[in-house]
């Protein structure tokens, strides 16, 4: 299936918080840009070997723009700091997508819980949440008030949004939201490592469904070699001990669309055709990982001596 990509334009620009730069990203010739559903994210192409996924966190009926929101990182690897000192309005950057590993099910109570940057796949979300008359709540932490975007947008909830700095009120009280959980209750969660570690232990088994920006520490795994065969060319290749499928597969001449290689964004998300993959990425959930029909190949590898991929 092929995948949208395009320059758009860099139509807005404006802080939502301290060190939280907006984006608003139009087509050129304003043509209306890919439908996408809460949860979704789009590649921002930067420049060679600097490629980042930013949740879209506007409005999904708006077919004429796209808006993202970046967290600048003094310790990160360049993306964040490239869109905050590069990207100025009329500016054109490449943009890949959208896909969504963290979409929204339906169900009539749901519990988000958002830390810090954390916020901006949740906000579409709490609008669609609206828009079917479920019920909800957001419990919001952030470092410091001033650093927590789009706190004004959320002001027209009223009490369903418990704002949460870190600063005045502690670590957030988990507790309080998701202790004894009404039946049918969807947990939505996405930011700092810590925080998804911590609702993963209160959540029971198939109610939560995270979006983590960093890779999720793995459990030790065999790194032995084994073969993987290309469904499309027959060609059967060797992945050495130590050398993922991606690295393999790309040495082989075999173009595949990847970019965090860290198993976190799905960009190289592939259909495995035979054979058992072992998932060690941070993107599937159990249920997906146990039907082992698809695996991210930049990290994840085989359970036993070979898989057939789509490729």
């Amino acid at each position: 299936m092929s995948v949208y990509e395009a320059e758009l334009v860099v139509a807005g620009r404006e802080f939502a918080a301290d060190g939280v730069l907006a984006l608003t990203l139009r087509h050129p010739l304003g043509e209306p840009l890919p439908a996408w559903e809460p949860g979704a994210h789009v590649d921002l192409v930067l420049g060679p070997e600097l490629e980042r996924q930013y949740s879209l966190c506007g409005d999904p009926a708006d077919r004429s723009a796209w808006r993202i929101a970046v967290l600048r990182e003094p310790a990160g690897r360049g993306g964040s700091a490239y869109v905050h000192e590069q990207l100025r309005p009329g500016d054109k950057v490449r943009v890949r997508g959208p896909r969504n590993h963290f979409a929204l099910r339906p169900a009539a109570r749901y519990r988000f819980v958002a830390g810090g940057i954390g916020i901006t796949p949740i906000l579409p979300m709490l609008a669609a949440a609206e828009a079917a008359g479920a019920e909800w709540t957001l419990l919001y932490g952030g470092r410091t008030r001033e650093s927590m975007a789009f706190a004004g947008e959320l002001a027209r909830y009223g009490d369903r949004v418990t704002v949460a700095p870190q600063d005045e009120t502690g670590l957030l009280d988990l507790g309080s939201v998701l202790d004894a959980l009404p039946e049918g209750t969807l947990v939505y969660c996405c930011g700092p490592g810590p925080l998804l570690d911590a609702v993963e232990e209160r959540c029971p088994a198939g109610a939560l469904q995270v979006e983590r920006f960093q890779a999720r520490k793995q459990p030790a795994g065999e790194d032995g070699e084994f073969e993987v065969e290309l469904a499309q060319s027959g060609r059967t290749l060797t992945v050495a001990a130590g050398v993922s499928v991606l690295d393999t597969v790309r040495a082989a001449g075999v173009e595949v669309l990847y970019s965090c290689t860290e198993g976190t964004c799905g960009t190289c998300e592939t259909d495995v055709l035979e054979g058992t993959p072992e998932h060690r990425d941070s993107v599937l959930g159990p249920q997906e990982r146990e039907a082992g029909e698809t695996m991210m190949i930049c990290v994840s590898r085989c359970r036993g001596r070979k898989l057939v991929l789509d490729l």
